[in-house]
């Protein structure tokens, strides 16, 4: 058993340290997700509404001012939050040797943005493996053990399933597959309070559409190959279409309150993590 426990850990090690080493540097200057709720530290002050209880009025605040104050104190119970990231086949490419696959990248910041939240109290899981969501240093060493787990079965879309009211998720792909189908997705959690939050990841030759003369393009899920004679006489076409998929994966997130961010695999992994955990840290203040 310790071997095969010395064996896991050892798979796992790069990994982990890279994440929250991109996870410490993010996390300089940044500050916790607080939340208004029961608990006993104090938050801020803030105008009395006519909502509020007579008893949360903080008196003493209010004698030295013409308005009256209450006192909030910051929600103690952590957040269960869901996170999936796309390990399909079709992550597994970098048009250049010197590039990170997507899906190497993905699973980097993936694991940065559970050692952040995990600081932050928050208790996380992996979408669509059965796990509950756990907190602490064992519950992100259990997080990244169901990741190495569910590599080979992984799907390119994340599983519809019932999550607690309030809870959150994160959803990390490169959003290859048509936007209806993520738009229904995110439309079902939503409906149910989901808080979301996106991050596409695309590589640079995706964005661009690079290619010159005659190339055969071959599929990494089962796709029919395809020739083109001029690669370079279809760009305009390709980044026309590119730009749509992505508006419409945009105005999915709008229209359900979703968060959405880009990230190209030329850019730092710290760039990303800062926009998804600084969203996250909006979204609750």
């Amino acid at each position: 058993m310790r071997h095969h426990a010395e064996e896991l850990a050892g798979k796992f090690s790069p990994l982990l340290v890279a994440a929250e080493r991109v996870a410490a540097t993010v996390s300089q200057g940044m500050h916790g997700r607080r939340r208004v709720g029961m608990g006993e530290a104090f938050w801020q002050f803030r105008p009395y509404q006519v909502t509020d209880s007579v008893r949360r009025i903080d008196w003493r605040r209010t004698a030295r001012s013409d308005e009256v104050y209450v006192r909030e104190t910051e929600w103690e119970a952590s957040q269960s939050i869901w996170i999936w990231r796309d390990a399909s086949p079709s992550m597994r490419f970098a048009s250049d040797r010197a590039l990170p696959e997507k899906a190497v990248r993905t699973d980097l910041i993936v694991l940065a943005l559970g050692a952040l939240l995990i600081e932050a109290g928050e208790r996380i899981a992996l979408l669509g493996e059965g796990t509950p969501p756990r907190g602490g240093r064992n519950g992100l060493n259990i997080f990244a053990n169901t990741m190495e787990n569910a590599r080979d079965s992984a799907a390119s879309r994340p599983a519809l399933e019932h999550l607690p009211r309030h809870a959150a998720m994160v959803l990390v792909s490169d959003f290859m597959e048509p936007a209806r189908d993520y738009a229904d997705i995110i439309g079902h959690y939503a409906a149910s309070g989901i808080q979301g939050f996106l991050l596409q990841v695309t590589d640079p030759a995706e964005e661009a559409f690079p290619f010159q003369g005659r190339i055969r393009f071959e599929g990494t899920e089962s796709e029919t190959a395809h020739l083109l004679r001029r690669a370079d006489t279809v760009r305009e076409a390709y980044v026309q279409k590119l730009a749509r998929h992505r508006a419409q994966l945009k105005d999915a997130c709008r229209r359900a309150g979703w968060f959405f961010a880009q990230h190209v695999t030329t850019e730092t992994p710290e760039s990303a993590l800062l926009q998804l955990y600084a969203a996250m840290t909006r979204q609750d203040g």
